[in-house]
C-alpha cells in the first residue's frame, strides 16, 4: 500500500452549532497542524462528537468558519475518515470486503489494497471470515483498516476504544499510535478516558460549557511511559478540570 503523503491542517474561527434552540457548540477557536495528533475530552453532551462531525463535514457550522487543509470542510472528501465506537461491519459481507467497502477499481486492485490494509492491523490471515466470528477488538481493527485502505490524511477517532476491555484497549492505542507515526495523518480523538488522551495525544483540549476551555499540550516523549511522573500530573490536571475547577480559557505545558 502506498504511504500517506502526509496529514491537513484544521482551522475552527468562531464556529458554533446550533440544533433547534439548543446550543450545542459556541465560539469555538481551535487550530491543529498538519500530522499533529490532538485529544478531546470532555463530559457527555458537552459537544465533543459534534465537533467531529463538522470537521468531517457531516454537520455544517450554524456560524463560524471551519477550514481543512485551508479550504472549506467537504463532505465528499475521501481522505478524511472517522471511525466509531461501533465497528459499523456488515455482517453478509466478509472481512475482506468490508474494508473494500467505498473503494474504486478493478476487483483484484481493491482486494489488493484491502488485504494490505489488514496486514497492518495484523488481520489479514481473517480476510476471507465473517465479522460475526471476531472479538470486539478484532472488529475495530477491521474498521481500522478500512479507514487506512482509503490513506487518509485525516482519521477522526469517535471514541473507538470505549467499549474494549483494558488490555486490549491499549493494544489497540500502540496500533493507532505506530500507524499515526507510520503514516504522519492528521489525528483527532474524541475520548472519556484522560489516560488515553495522554498517552496518544500531542495536545489535549477540553470541552466545557460548550467551548474548549482548556488546552493542554503533552510534551512527554513517545512511546509514553504510564506512571511516569509527568503522565500523571498531566493526568490530573485534566481530571481536575473535568471535576469541576475548570478556569478561564489557557494553555498548559508540560516539559
Amino acid at each position: 500500500m502506498e504511504q500517506v503523503t502526509g496529514g491537513i491542517d484544521l482551522r475552527m474561527e468562531g464556529a458554533g452549532k446550533r440544533f433547534g434552540t439548543r446550543q450545542v457548540l459556541q465560539d469555538v477557536n481551535l487550530s491543529v497542524t498538519a500530522g499533529q495528533f490532538l485529544s478531546v475530552v470532555g463530559r457527555s453532551g458537552s459537544g465533543k462528537s459534534t465537533l467531529l462531525r463538522l470537521l468531517a463535514g457531516l454537520d455544517t457550522a450554524s456560524v463560524g468558519r471551519i477550514r481543512v487543509d485551508g479550504r472549506a470542510v467537504e463532505q465528499s472528501r475521501h481522505d478524511i475518515r472517522i471511525m466509531y465506537q461501533d465497528a459499523r461491519l456488515l455482517p453478509w459481507q466478509t472481512v475482506a470486503n468490508n474494508v473494500a467497502l467505498g473503494l474504486k477499481g478493478k476487483g483484484s486492485q481493491i482486494r489488493r489494497i484491502a488485504i494490505e490494509a489488514l496486514e497492518q492491523v495484523g488481520l489479514a490471515d481473517r480476510a476471507d471470515e465473517w465479522p460475526g466470528v471476531l472479538s470486539g477488538g478484532q472488529r475495530q481493527r477491521v474498521a481500522l483498516a478500512r479507514a487506512l485502505a482509503h490513506r487518509p490524511r485525516l482519521l477522526l477517532l469517535d471514541e473507538p476504544l470505549g467499549a474494549l476491555d483494558a488490555l486490549t484497549r491499549i493494544e489497540m492505542q500502540q496500533l493507532i499510535e505506530s500507524l499515526w507515526k507510520d503514516h504522519g495523518f492528521t489525528a483527532v480523538l474524541v475520548t472519556h478516558d484522560v489516560a488515553e488522551a495522554v498517552a496518544l495525544a500531542d495536545r489535549v483540549i477540553l470541552i466545557d460549557q460548550n467551548t474548549v476551555k482548556f488546552d493542554l499540550d503533552v510534551r512527554l516523549a513517545r512511546p509514553r511511559v504510564r506512571g511516569d511522573a509527568h503522565y500523571a500530573s498531566l493526568e490530573g490536571q485534566l481530571l481536575s478540570r473535568l471535576l469541576g475547577r475548570q478556569g478561564e480559557p489557557h494553555q498548559a505545558q508540560a516539559a
